[in-house]
Formats: C-alpha cells, sequence, structure tokens
C-alpha cells in the first residue's frame, strides 16, 4: 500500500487527486491537509510515502512545508504542484528536498507518473517544467535567485512574514509558531532592518514580490 498526503488549500483541487490516487490499485490517500502548516504535523505523524504539495498555501508555502518534512521524515518523497512563472522558486523547491515537480497545466497522466516514480524513489519533472528548468539555466537567471526571498531570509524570517503578509497580528504569529509576541515582534524589527523596508506595507509588497505568498 502506497500512504499518500495531498496538501491543497482548494477543497475541489485535493478531490480530484483523492479520486485519481485511489483509482489506483495498491494508492491510498492517507491525509489531507488545506495549509503548509498542517501538512507538516500530518507528515510527522503519519509518515506518508509521498506527500503532494502545492507550492503556495496558506500559513506555511510548500518550499519551506518540503523542507520541513524532509527534516522529520527523510522517506516521504515530496512532489510539488507549481505554476508557470515561478522558476526560482522551483529551484527553492528542488533545493529544500522535493524530488517531483508538476505544473497545474499538465495532464493527469503526468501526476501518476510522477507519483509512480517517487513510490519508488525515483525523481520525476513533466516535460513543461524540464522545459522551464532549462530555460533558467540558459538564461543564467538562476544565479539572480541569490536575490530571492529565500536566500536572503532564515527559514524563521520567511514563516514570520508569510504570516504577516496574510494579515495576521503578533500574537496571531506567536500562537502558530509557539514562540512568544516579543520574539515576533524582535524577528519582524530584524527583517525589516535586514530588507531596509519601513513599514507592513512594505513588506507584504515584498512578500508578494518575491512569491512568498499568492495573490
Amino acid at each position: 500500500m502506497l500512504n499518500i498526503l495531498l496538501a491543497d488549500d482548494h477543497d475541489i483541487v485535493r478531490r480530484g487527486l483523492r479520486q485519481m490516487f485511489q483509482g489506483h490499485q495498491g494508492w491510498y490517500v492517507c491525509a489531507e491537509a488545506a495549509n503548509g502548516r498542517e501538512a507538516v504535523k500530518v507528515a510527522s505523524d503519519l509518515k506518508p510515502d509521498v506527500a503532494v504539495l502545492d507550492l503556495f498555501m496558506p500559513e506555511l508555502n510548500g518550499v519551506d512545508a518540503t523542507r520541513q518534512i524532509k527534516r522529520d521524515c527523510p522517506r516521504t518523497e515530496i512532489l510539488i504542484f507549481a505554476e508557470r512563472g515561478c522558476d526560482h522558486l522551483v529551484g527553492e523547491a528542488l533545493r529544500a528536498g522535493a524530488r517531483g515537480l508538476v505544473l497545474k497545466s499538465d495532464e493527469g497522466k503526468d501526476v501518476i507518473a510522477a507519483v509512480e516514480a517517487l513510490s519508488h524513489h525515483q525523481p520525476f519533472f513533466s516535460s513543461q517544467v524540464s522545459e522551464s528548468l532549462l530555460d533558467v539555466y540558459l538564461k543564467g537567471s538562476g544565479k539572480a535567485s541569490g536575490n530571492s526571498g529565500f536566500s536572503v531570509l532564515t527559514n524563521r524570517e520567511r514563516e514570520i512574514v508569510q504570516l504577516i503578509a496574510e494579515a495576521r497580528t503578533n500574537k496571531e504569529v506567536a500562537r502558530t509558531l509557539c514562540i512568544s509576541a516579543k520574539t515576533v515582534e524582535t524577528h519582524r524589527s530584524a527583517v525589516m532592518r535586514k530588507l531596509g523596508v519601513n513599514s507592513i506595507v512594505q513588506l507584504v509588497h515584498y512578500a508578494v514580490r518575491n512569491q512568498l505568498i499568492q495573490v
């Protein structure tokens, strides 16, 4: 039995994937998650064979969710669902430990093939993803990713920026991350100094510009 975790904030997407996967003999969707933080917790509890993660999720994006899942469950293979136009995030997902990447515009057979490959611990990239990665390499834009929000900020700083950009208060961020509100404020001040921004509005603009959140 191949146990699969589905993580996407759109119920209709999870429902479609569940139906597709459970029509495949020997595959079982053991759990679903509606945000990245929930996906990390469920993965830690259930240790699925494959986790299918949306790249953009509330509370914790797919890249950082991948990093945390691979830390807690090194045997779990990660398949990332991405969209066109987020090439540098695809590279970050690979560095975080994902070994499968498909675009939401790919066909269902590509998703099935991806899970099949990952079930045997083999990498899989759909043809559209391969073309996108090749384009990034040929243009040398991978070098520019050093200025992205993922490389400039620490893991904890990215979590805090994403939550703040999602309009969470310091107290709400503190509860989510199980830290004090004072610690959140310290991190926020450090991030703003590091990025050279002077307001929450500018911080949100930074999060959107660097695709830490999706609008």
